[in-house]
């Protein structure tokens, strides 16, 4: 360096030497310990990461996702009325209307015609029973040889929305169709059995012709009972019987003949 500075008298002069580089060169004596530097670069300032924190210093807050003027909710599972469970549950034959023991007591009431109807149980929308014996109606008249499906069910159509209109205009509560339709259809229950005498004798004869009367006069005061239990028609029992006698006339023609 002196003969460098010999040769170049109007070079800068500074005090950096050679030797300052040994400071900053690799010591291979301490390679097995990567830390033993760490004095040299103590005293650099990293810039700080997104997980640290400075003491402090407020931190960006998460953006909002949802709508403006307009509150976010969790919705919620709609909870059952009979709990959660299927032990809670209701049978099917509950919730479809069906209940056998109802049935069973109106089934009771046209049998025994002398019988207190009971007007809670009578007032009840219940057509099971009536599809029934509409059905054994039928089911004894094709065993007789007489396929009459199509005339059962039509002549009680029109026999119950004609007694719907009429009981409508004589009671003061009025009457759903549905209850006249399954009054009319469990006092079909007496014609069943003509129907099933049928097949095992004529009924054209005096003795048919007399059973034939006590089945209508069976059914039609079966049905007036519970029409005017049900309706609080009290004194109009015959009224009321006369048109269901002439109802389940019709169907005691199709069963003699």
């Amino acid at each position: 360096m002196s003969g460098f500075d010999s040769l170049n008298p109007d070079f800068y002069q500074t005090s950096y030497s050679i030797d300052d580089q040994a400071q900053g060169t690799y010591d291979s004596n301490n390679a097995g310990d990567p830390y033993s530097n760490k004095q040299q670069y103590g005293n650099y300032n990293y810039p700080h990461q997104g997980g640290l924190s400075t003491p402090g210093v407020m931190q960006p807050q998460q953006p909002y996702t949802g709508q403006i003027y307009q509150p976010t909710f969790t919705p919620t599972a709609p909870q059952s009325v009979y709990g959660s469970s299927f032990e809670d549950e209701p049978p099917l034959l509950e919730e479809l209307g069906i209940n056998f023991d109802h049935i069973w007591q109106k089934t009771l009431t046209v049998l025994h015609p002398l019988k207190v109807a009971d007007g809670s149980i009578m007032n009840e929308t219940d057509l099971a029973g009536p599809m029934v014996f509409c059905l054994a109606f039928g089911a004894t008249l094709l065993l007789a040889g007489k396929i009459q499906f199509g005339y059962v069910y039509g002549i009680s159509a029109i026999g119950c929305l004609g007694m719907y209109c009429l009981l409508n205009l004589m009671s003061m509560t009025g009457v759903s169709f549905g209850c006249v339709g399954s009054v009319l259809g469990y006092c079909l229950l007496p014609m069943i059995i003509l129907s099933s005498f049928g097949v095992l004798f004529s009924l054209q004869g005096m003795v048919g012709i007399v059973i034939t009367a006590m089945i209508i006069g069976w059914c039609s005061f079966s049905a007036s009972k519970i029409f005017i239990s049900a309706l609080a028609m009290d004194g109009q029992q015959l009224l009321v019987a006369y048109p269901c006698a002439l109802l389940y006339g019709v169907f005691a023609l199709i069963s003699v003949f």
